[in-house]
């Protein structure tokens, strides 16, 4: 598997050699450095620790440091690829050129709050009539029993906090890779606010 922290930078359109037009979102590729490596021998699996963006030094507290090896600057952002393609030495940073063999990305990050939502927002709830003397418009309507056991079941579909989740979004195709500029563009929309971190990684369902 390959992968690498990146940042959201936003969405954009571009036209391709037959003039069709494809909407696409801008993933800003800084290199990430190679924190740590893992083994099956000492931790039963093999991976790579990446980090992205350097702390200033008055957050920096000691526990943390410390994982960090002789020469690399803690990190703001850590991410651990299990079963990582290449071969990589603690201190190599890894840019937006791994990708340049691969064709569709999965992108992982927290998707935009929206606070506390009604039914209809929150799970598409058509609601009732919108004309005068009804009494119902946006409610979820009953969600018990009069008799037993007279109490709302688990999961219940109610009015709560909406976004704000862990969200993955699959097989997004990568469109164009600018080394130079540090860019990657995929075809779609990807999850979370502008300058949020992302975690891309190779499509798991397509090569």
């Amino acid at each position: 598997m390959k992968g690498l922290i990146a940042k959201k930078v936003g969405m954009t359109q571009v036209f391709d050699e037959d003039g069709n037009l494809t909407p696409v979102t801008v993933i800003h590729v800084e290199p990430n450095t190679v924190v740590a490596l893992k083994d099956k021998k000492t931790f039963g699996y093999d991976a790579v620790v990446l980090g992205l963006g350097d702390k200033k030094k008055s957050q920096i507290k000691k526990p943390y440091a410390g994982q960090f090896p002789e020469g690399i600057t803690p990190k703001q952002q850590l991410k651990e690829f299990r079963d990582f393609e290449g071969e990589v030495k603690v201190g190599d940073q890894v840019g937006v050129e791994l990708f340049e063999s691969v064709r569709y990305l999965d992108v992982t990050a927290t998707s935009k709050g929206k606070g506390f939502q009604g039914v209809m927002k929150r799970w598409g709830f058509h609601g009732g009539r919108a004309t005068h003397g009804s009494k119902f418009h946006r409610e979820p309507g009953g969600t018990g029993q009069c008799t037993s056991p007279g109490r709302c079941f688990k999961n219940i579909k109610m009015p709560g906090r909406m976004g704000r989740e862990r969200v993955t979004v699959q097989n997004l195709k990568i469109v164009k890779i600018d080394p130079e500029m540090k860019v990657m563009m995929v075809r779609g929309s990807v999850p979370g606010n502008k300058d949020c971190a992302l975690i891309i990684k190779s499509a798991v369902k397509k090569s």
